[in-house]
Order: structure tokens, then C-alpha cells, then sequence
């Protein structure tokens, strides 16, 4: 076999190494993107579901408020 013959069969090899290694950059860039956009996500969940919660301790405190407030309007008490 000649010099040249077997650089003709190592140069396809180290094409395919380059694309394979072009190819993983790739795939490892869009999970990358896609971990970033899922932790953003996650961010902006934990903070909107705080607010929530605050919100409902503040209508549960004032529905116990009104439950305790009005408890004697109903028909078994007389108030003329």
C-alpha cells in the first residue's frame, strides 16, 4: 500500500471524528439551553407560587375574621 493510499483512507476517518465531535457540541449546547430555560422555569414558579401563598393565608385569615364576626345572624337567634 502507498504513503498516499493510506492518507486517503485516514483523512475520512478524521472528517467523521471532526462531525461526530461538531455533532456532540451541538447536542450538548441544546441541552444546555434547555437545563437553563428548566431552571429559569423552576425560578419563576418558586416565586409566583409564594405569592400565592401569602395570599391565601391573608384570605384565610380574613374569611376566619367574618366567620367569627357573624356567627349569631342566624334564624335560632332573636335579634329585634
Amino acid at each position: 500500500m502507498c504513503l498516499s493510499c493510506a492518507s486517503l483512507i485516514a483523512f475520512p476517518v478524521l472528517l467523521g471524528q471532526v462531525q461526530i465531535v461538531t455533532l456532540l457540541f451541538i447536542v450538548v449546547l441544546f441541552f444546555l439551553v434547555l437545563l437553563i430555560l428548566g431552571v429559569r422555569r423552576s425560578y419563576i414558579l418558586k416565586k409566583e407560587n409564594e405569592e400565592i401563598s401569602q395570599s391565601a393565608d391573608l384570605l384565610e385569615r380574613s374569611e376566619d375574621q367574618k366567620r367569627y364576626d357573624n356567627f349569631k345572624e342566624g334564624h335560632l337567634y332573636d335579634n329585634n
